[in-house]
């Protein structure tokens, strides 16, 4: 860690610096500092990371599933339509995208304009029909942000868009939202809308000192209708529905 000691000495020489230049420098030592964690002293979420990189995970075990042009999709954070451009491409399907940041969803219904296979709701999946704020921060916008741009944005609650919509079975559920699976899940457990889904494809996110417990919690409980076909701490993870 001799490295990441000499720049902060260079650092703290160079006070005198204007606000911008020292803010510049900050960034750079607070990467360099998470950059040598990881080399030096990985977490487990970093040792995943690298074997999901390894199994080229996001060109395989997202997009390799059983489906064909009858089949439904959910896609709960859109963002900029990558993953729904690829699983349609791929099957024909059905797909929903859920985006609750308007000019990441302007973007997305542009995208699929004239595509009516795609539908874009402009919300969030939650436990509660509500409106919320959000901290911007391109594809890692969350509601567990508070600095910087933020906007309004709606959720609403999973169970009653559910009852709205007619959707009897969903062959898969995509969530990256950020810190809001937790309480999706919660919610679709309690009311059994987990047992409609064929798969579920979610990335936990370990924002506040609750997160590792209330995953484990929410995969306890799933285990009673799915089984894990693959698992990546704090990446990525799928669970399919178990045969009857």
């Amino acid at each position: 860690m001799l490295q990441f000691s000499e720049t902060i000495r260079q650092f703290r020489r160079e006070d005198a610096a204007p606000i911008h230049e020292r803010e510049s420098r900050m960034r750079f030592l607070i990467k360099l500092r998470r950059s040598l964690q990881k080399k030096y002293f990985p977490t487990d979420r970093d040792r995943a990371m690298r074997r999901w990189r390894s199994d080229h995970g996001d060109e395989t075990l997202r997009l390799n599933y059983s489906l064909n042009s009858e089949s439904v999709v959910l896609d709960l954070g859109g963002y900029r339509g990558d993953w729904a451009h690829n699983i349609h491409e791929r099957y024909g399907c059905t797909v929903h995208v859920f985006e609750p940041v308007q000019s990441f969803a302007d973007g997305i219904v542009r995208r699929f304009d004239g595509n009516e296979a795609i539908h874009v709701h402009r919300c969030g999946l939650g436990s509660t029909t509500r409106d919320e704020r959000i901290g911007l921060s391109a594809d890692a916008s969350s509601m567990f942000h508070s600095e910087g741009a933020q906007e309004t944005i709606r959720i609403v609650d999973a169970a009653a868009w559910f009852a709205e919509h007619d959707v009897p079975r969903v062959d898969l559920m995509k969530i990256n939202i950020e810190g809001g699976e937790y309480e999706l899940l919660e919610r679709m457990l309690d009311t059994g809308l987990a047992s409609r889904v064929e798969n579920i494809q979610v990335q936990f996110h370990n924002l506040a000192v609750d997160s590792e417990t209330r995953m484990n919690n929410i995969l306890q409980r799933l285990q009673a209708s799915h089984q894990p076909t693959y698992q990546y701490h704090f990446v990525w993870e799928n669970w399919q529905r178990s045969a009857a």
